[in-house]
């Protein structure tokens, strides 16, 4: 799902104006004991915080707060366990029944029933909602009628879901997907109340959830404040009075600030500061793997990249940047050079499979130098990688990736970093397809199996399909891996597929991703989960 570092909140969303300063203040920010108040890094996210229209980190750090669905990824393990879910029941792979616990209700005293759910997945699909997970609904029966490829919806509602009664509803899908009940754990399946269809800017403005925090206020540009619901159902309580999501638009200043006592925690150490971080921080620094992967991304939209002498330059491209150099000197370890389109954590049972990418990820300047030259030379004669640049922690990989590059190639113009303002800009200039050149893409699993990081990127018209790569064997391979109703077999397949992606290089994959977070000595119990996410409902305050 997630663009890693996998989307902002829409001007859309009721916006107080900006407050004189957007950073610091963590030290007071809350009384002592379980009640305190954390305060966090944070970057506004891309859309209206919309289950179904948050397909990125920040966003998606917020509903992990908010909501609670069917499933939830166990914060160690990354298992999709038993959330709202009594049981899922299917004897096909295909018809599933879904049963309801007892007892939940959303924070405003609405009761979360089955209809909570089919209305709001029925939301999510309609193409007239513009929900940028929509896809993520694209394997129920009937979405195709709801969210057709051109023209109007025929219909409001996708056939394949029905209500039985208030803790039962059914689910047909179009086609036979054995895991699928382990995509449920994803914000997109949450159930929405009531409240949510009925006043819709109110919702927006304020969101209601069923989750282990409640939003108390949100100033764009500045904070989101999250507080602990003293009714909430679940086993996973908070054991902290609230959060102080706090905007910044540049990491260094969020780590100073952590280091000055003004600021508890800090969820993505920035590189520069990593040679100090183990001196500041000591054993209150995390650095642990994650299912996040970086790539560069490419426009295929733009001709010039989609012809097939452009797979000899990407190639050719990924070949001249020296992973192993970069990550040793910039990264300082908690990156690893990536081998692959997926992530370690998956496991090799999971689908991880070190080496698939071959030589074409193996750094040979001079092989390098000769496919770009064989590919008819970079497109419009200059590579420009473009990135965000609010974060302060891409400039500096970027020129790096660059000068390996130009070394390649003998040529110290022959690519140079094209930053974007902000994370909210750049994101807007990918969906609205404006790209001319290669661009940072980071992808932050969204459940831990091979399907989530392959069918989102690469298949045809997916969500987070941001270059429009399209290619019909690909498709073709992951359908079947999907219907594979043993896991062995559809491992399998989606290697086969993922080597379709290798040998056309769709993406260029650089490095694997760990979680790192720095914490101040007010707050204990900070773990990030396999996402790289804090688990937030367990941090204490001193």
């Amino acid at each position: 799902m997630r663009h890693a570092t996998h989307a902002k909140w829409a001007a859309g969303a009721v916006v107080v104006a900006l407050a004189a300063s957007a950073c610091g203040g963590g030290g007071s920010s809350g009384g002592g004991g379980a009640e305190g108040i954390v305060s966090s890094s944070w970057g506004d996210p891309q859309n209206p915080l919309e289950p179904a229209n948050t397909n990125e980190v920040q966003g998606g750090k917020v509903l992990d707060m908010l909501m609670r669905g069917l499933k939830r990824y166990d914060p160690k393990t990354g298992e999709a366990k038993d959330m709202l879910a009594q049981s899922i029941e299917t004897s096909d792979s295909e018809n599933f029944k879904v049963n309801l616990k007892d007892g939940w209700t959303f924070s405003n005293g609405e009761k979360v029933t089955a209809k909570s759910f089919v209305d709001a997945w029925n939301y999510g699909a309609n193409l007239k909602n513009n929900q940028k997970n929509a896809s993520m609904f694209s394997y129920i029966d009937g979405y195709a009628q709801i969210h057709p490829k051109s023209g109007s919806p025929a219909a409001d509602t996708m056939s394949g879901l029905k209500v039985v009664d208030d803790k039962t509803f059914t689910v047909k899908l179009n086609q036979k997907f054995s895991t699928w009940p382990d995509t449920l754990g994803y914000p997109a399946f949450a159930p929405l109340p009531r409240a949510f269809f009925d006043n819709h800017a109110a919702w927006l403005s304020k969101p209601v959830g069923n989750g282990p925090y409640t939003v108390d206020s949100y100033t764009k540009g500045s904070k989101l404040a999250m507080r602990k619901w003293a009714g909430y159902m679940g086993a996973d309580k908070a054991q902290n009075g609230g959060i102080d999501l706090k905007v910044y638009t540049d990491n260094n200043t969020a780590y100073t600030d952590l280091t000055a006592g003004n600021l508890d925690l800090v969820d993505d150490v920035p590189a520069s500061q990593l040679k100090n971080v183990k001196a500041d921080l000591g054993d209150r620094y995390i650095n642990t793997p994650a299912g996040i992967i970086q790539t560069l991304a490419f426009p295929y939209y733009d001709a010039a990249w989609n012809t097939p002498d452009a797979v000899k330059v990407r190639k050719g491209i990924s070949m001249a940047i020296n992973r192993q150099q970069i990550t040793d000197t910039i990264f300082q370890k908690t990156r690893t050079p990536a081998t692959d389109w997926t992530s370690p954590v998956l496991g090799e049972a999971g689908g991880y499979k070190a080496g698939l990418c071959g030589d074409s990820c193996t750094y040979n300047p001079a092989e390098a130098k000769k496919l770009i030259t064989e590919g008819g030379g970079i497109p419009g004669g200059q590579l420009k990688i473009s990135y965000n640049a609010d974060t302060g922690s891409h400039k500096e990989w970027v020129d790096a990736v660059c000068n390996s590059i130009n070394n390649a190639l003998g040529n110290d113009k022959a690519c140079v970093g094209g930053p974007v303002g902000t994370f909210a800009d750049f994101r807007s200039q990918i969906t609205q397809s404006k790209m001319s050149g290669p661009f940072r893409a980071g992808w932050q699993m969204d459940y831990p199996l091979i399907q989530n990081f392959l069918q989102p990127l690469y298949y045809t018209g997916a969500s987070s399909n941001d270059g429009k790569w399209s290619n019909a064997e690909f498709d073709k391979l992951v359908d079947q891996a999907n219907a594979d109703t043993d896991k062995a077999k559809a491992v399998a397949d989606f290697q086969q597929a993922e080597g379709v992606v290798r040998d056309q290089m769709a993406a260029i994959p650089l490095w694997y991703q760990n979680g790192s977070a720095g914490y101040s000595t007010r707050i204990s119990n900070v773990s990030l989960n396999p996402f790289s996410v804090p688990v937030y409902d367990q941090i204490k305050v001193s």
